[in-house]
């Protein structure tokens, strides 16, 4: 790769006239002279002999040289940073992206290198087969440059691994037995599982050569979670690049995106991964939503935390028999109504204690409730032994199987008197207790002590000199109410009193509530955090640049198995699965995984290698042909001044001259020509004439056709609501969103297309703010297929799905039978467009709460009026009109009849905006009918 090339060097050659253009050069013939008529002022002239120059001068000579030489170095185009995409002849160019999680920071530089090598492809009249590495597998059969160049204008990164074993089988699918000529892979630098299944596969092609780009910097960092304890979360950071020190900072932030935590994790020069440990009180931690890296922009970054990070599996064990018509009597119905909102509870009802716990522990629960149980057999007690020690947490209740135990048990934190002692009774000399302060390093420190919690029996623990370690609650004469010990890598804590309310009035307290809380999070998180095994739904999914979005239509429900953890995939893509009560994260990375590079070596040793993130081509035709411009200019002034244009009799016709000349060059330097819909300011004057008149607006794609059919159409359909119905819009108005104010238009009419330009971040939030706000957008995909709820979306769609992530979007539904849509102004049962196929879709009756809503009803909000209606009948292609006010595009299938119900759905559309649902009562007009006949 060389600093300079030329893109057409055989025009070079045109230099070797310059000698001869010199020889053209040098004469200057000799300026007229004007003479008088006067005969005796020319003789008095015969005796001076004039002599005028031979050549012209040489600094003018060689100006023309350097103008000449200009030219021809323009033609010949000159490129500065060239770059060597020259591709192999023979077969098509098989082209492999990398389109995962790690692309999703530099995916333009992507793309740019995608589209020189298509550009390249299409010089040399060679077909694309284009194949991706993560997100659904498309076609990859060979087509040609422009058709490859849409498919690389809708594809977005995915939020996931690269599966370059699923891609290379695609390819191979797609090219048939067609070797191509050059195989090019823009990669993401990272290894992945079945590459190398995947390099046997491509290599299998025979390609004559093979590419391989990748970037220049090193490839992204990616986290997971460690280990969450009692005392802080430990989030591991990996890499695939060692060789430098480096620190990397992990902020913890809470669902409102408010940063409470931060820690860094030091890589030492040789290592690939890293722990920072970040520590905050019980209520911050149990307050994480996400773990997210610092500066970094893609979803490795990410790891999401569900309620399994702050819920337990709880299982529930009672001595006592369930009592259903008596449930208050039963110890067991406090702890679930203490825990039920906090905790994943589960009980067995099969009949004897060893199989009760053989099922609970099949369940992997986090903490096991014993309430009230005293002798356990031997099998039980060394499986419940066992489980503490590989990590579980088991709480028990005192009562009167307890206390009638001998006290001497391995599963109790401290040793017991046999019998329990008693407070204010007949044979009693002392009063209940009250709780005592907790100690400074007790986990229900903070804690305000309540003053009327009385306790009314107990079971005492053997005075002992460990006996204050182990004590986490007192009584205020000082014997212990809790106590706990550590029993391997799990925890023992005991109640020395009841778990009902016969021995204590605690577990009728909120109190109750907030120590078993605190309990609960000091032990291990649940290894299935959902409960029971089944499939949860997908509620918040992760884009590929880190960002929670609402678009789910691709993901499936997640299956959830006690025995294996779900794996992010194509059908489940990493987010949150489950509902607002309730969910679970499915993260890109979990502990354990590493990060490694991408050798291209193993692909071909002879493998080309370059860079995605090189310096841009830049072509110098447009300053050479600008400076030989200037050039010319330049000689032609000179001459007007040698010739004595300049002269007092000539200078009217000089100036005339040189202002003719000048006008091309004003050409260049003028100012940008704003849009007609652009406004220099919004003064007073503007906003009246927008309010004056009902406008309806569209929004600027950018693709002169597509802006072109959408004014075309508002203005057919303008000119059919001024002629069937009593309003007059006026003309219809283009909307830059990032830019023009959008609250002067009650419906935005937004044409797709997939390879316009992405909206800014700024255009997309505007029109959240304008549907917020009570206005309508109309988006349509123009391409006849659902938007919604298709498995194969076209690249339009996906387009809208894009735009439509970082939109909060309420639930969407078809327009129901009954809708105020259907007779806002004409009866209609379908809303056709060019296209006759696609339903329309609006907000669901009763927004958010189905349940709430009444037929016809519309929307809950903005007087019934859907912010969102989407559509993929090309209604504006139906509407547009040439100047004559004829069609300008047929309906397929051609039919008069259905351009006419075009024509009214957008009527009722328009109607439905203005009017809100005050059509939505006649739904009830039967009913009143009925009663007035009565």
């Amino acid at each position: 790769m060389g600093l300079l090339a030329f893109a057409s060097p055989f025009v070079l050659l045109s230099l070797v006239l310059l000698p001869a253009i010199w020889w053209l050069l040098k004469l200057t013939p000799p300026r007229p002279t004007q003479e008088s008529f006067p005969p005796f002022a020319i003789l008095a002239r015969l005796a001076r002999r004039e002599e005028t120059p031979a050549r012209s001068p040489w600094w003018l000579t060689l100006l023309r040289m350097l103008l000449v030489t200009l030219v021809i170095l323009a033609l010949a185009d000159p490129l500065l940073n060239p770059q060597n995409t020259e591709l192999a002849p023979g077969g098509p160019l098989a082209l492999v992206v990398d389109n995962d999680w790690a692309t999703a920071e530099d995916w333009q530089d992507r793309v740019d290198a995608a589209s020189r090598l298509i550009d390249e492809a299409e010089k040399q009249d060679l077909a694309v087969a284009l194949a991706f590495t993560a997100g659904p597998a498309g076609d990859a059969s060979p087509v040609s440059a422009t058709a490859a160049r849409e498919r690389l204008a809708a594809a977005r990164p995915a939020p996931l691994r690269p599966d370059r074993e699923k891609a290379a089988e695609n390819l191979t699918s797609g090219l048939n037995g067609t070797r191509p000529g050059t195989l090019a892979l823009i990669s993401d630098d990272l290894s992945a599982s079945g590459d190398a299944a995947a390099i046997a596969t491509l290599n299998a092609l025979k390609p004559a050569a093979m590419l391989v780009l990748g970037r220049r910097g090193p490839a992204p960092d990616a986290i997971s979670l460690a280990h969450n304890d009692a005392d802080a979360t430990r989030v591991s950071v990996i890499r695939a690049d060692a060789g430098t020190t480096e620190t990397r900072t992990v902020n913890a932030y809470d669902k409102e995106g408010r940063l409470i935590a931060s820690a860094d994790a030091g890589f030492d020069a040789d290592a690939t991964s890293a722990v920072a440990t970040l520590s905050a009180p019980f209520e911050l931690r149990n307050d994480f939503a996400a773990l997210r890296l610092d500066g970094s922009a893609d979803a490795g970054g990410v790891h999401l935390v569900d309620d399994g990070f702050r819920r337990r599996r709880v299982a529930l064990i009672t001595g006592d028999e369930a009592n259903d018509f008596q449930p208050l009597l039963t110890p067991v119905y406090y702890i679930r109504q203490a825990l039920q909102p906090y905790a994943d509870l589960v009980q067995s009802h099969k009949q004897t204690l060893g199989e009760q716990v053989d099922e609970l522990l099949a369940d992997k629960p986090s903490v096991i409730i014993l309430a009230d149980i005293g002798t356990m057999p031997d099998d039980v007690h060394a499986k419940l032994e066992d489980w503490t020690k590989a990590g579980g947490t088991l709480i028990r209740f005192a009562g009167p199987r307890l206390a009638a135990s001998d006290g001497d048990d391995s599963l109790l934190p401290v040793q017991l008197r046999q019998g329990a002692r008693a407070f204010g009774g007949a044979m009693s000399w002392s009063e209940p207790q009250h709780l005592a302060p907790f100690s400074p390093d007790s986990p229900f420190a903070g804690l305000p002590v309540p003053a009327d919690i009385t306790v009314k029996r107990q079971v005492l623990a053997e005075p002992t000199a460990t006996l204050p370690e182990h004590t986490w609650a007192s009584l205020t004469d000082g014997t212990p109410l809790v106590t706990a010990a550590d029993d391997g890598a799990g925890r023992l804590v005991l109640f020395h009193t009841a778990a009902d309310a016969t021995w204590s009035d605690l577990p009728i307290s909120g109190f109750f509530v907030e120590m078993l809380r605190r309990v609960i999070r000091l032990s291990q998180g649940s290894a299935v955090a959902a409960g029971d095994a089944g499939t949860l739904p997908p509620y918040r999914l992760l884009s590929a640049d880190g960002a929670l979005s609402t678009d789910t239509a691709n993901a499936k429900p997640l299956a959830i198995r006690a025995d294996t953890s779900p794996v992010a995939s194509q059908d489940n893509p990493p987010g949150l699965y489950g509902s607002a009560d309730g969910f679970v994260a499915l993260n890109l990375f979990n502990a354990g995984d590493a990060l490694s590079p991408f050798e291209a070596g193993a692909l071909s040793p002879s493998a080309s290698t370059g860079f995605i993130d090189g310096p841009q081509t830049v072509s110098l035709r447009p300053w050479l042909l600008g400076i030989a411009f200037l050039l010319l200019l330049a000689d032609g002034v000179i001459m007007l001044l040698m010739n004595g244009a300049f002269s007092r009799r000539n200078g009217k016709t000089a100036a005339m001259a040189l202002v003719i000349a000048l006008v091309p060059l004003a050409g260049l330097i003028q100012p940008q020509t704003a849009h007609a819909n652009e406004k220099s300011s919004e003064d007073d004057a503007v906003i009246m004439a927008q309010l004056d008149e009902t406008h309806l607006a569209y929004v600027i794609t950018g693709e002169d056709d597509v802006d072109n059919i959408a004014k075309r159409g508002l203005e057919g359909l303008s000119e059919f609501i001024s002629y069937r119905t009593a309003l007059e819009p006026g003309d219809p108005v283009g909307v830059d969103p990032a830019k023009d104010e959008l609250a002067f238009y009650p419906l935005i009419y937004w044409p797709i297309s997939a390879t316009a330009p992405m909206p800014s971040p700024e255009a997309i939030a505007r029109i959240d703010a304008y549907m917020r706000n009570g206005g309508t957008v109309l988006f349509d995909t123009r391409d006849q297929y659902s938007p919604l709820g298709s498995n194969v979306a076209s690249a339009n769609t996906q387009r809208l799905r894009q735009i439509l992530s970082s939109i909060d979007v309420p639930p969407l539904e078809p327009v129901p039978d009954g809708h105020v849509l259907t007779r806002a102004f004409y009866l209609l049962d379908d809303f056709p467009g060019r296209y006759d196929g696609s339903p329309l879709w609006v907000e669901a009756e009763g927004g958010s709460n189905p349940a709430l809503a009444e037929p016809g009803s519309g929307s809950m909000g903005g007087d019934g009026v859907s912010p969102i209606i989407i559509t993929g009948n090309d209604f504006a292609g139906a509407w547009a009109i040439n100047d004559d006010s004829t069609p300008m595009l047929p309906t397929i299938p051609p039919d008069p009849r259905q351009r006419v119900l075009a024509y009214r759905a957008g009527v009722n559309i328009v109607m439905y905006m203005l009017t809100g649902n005050y059509k939505a009562d006649q739904v009830h007009v039967p009913a009143l009918l009925e009663r007035l006949g009565q």
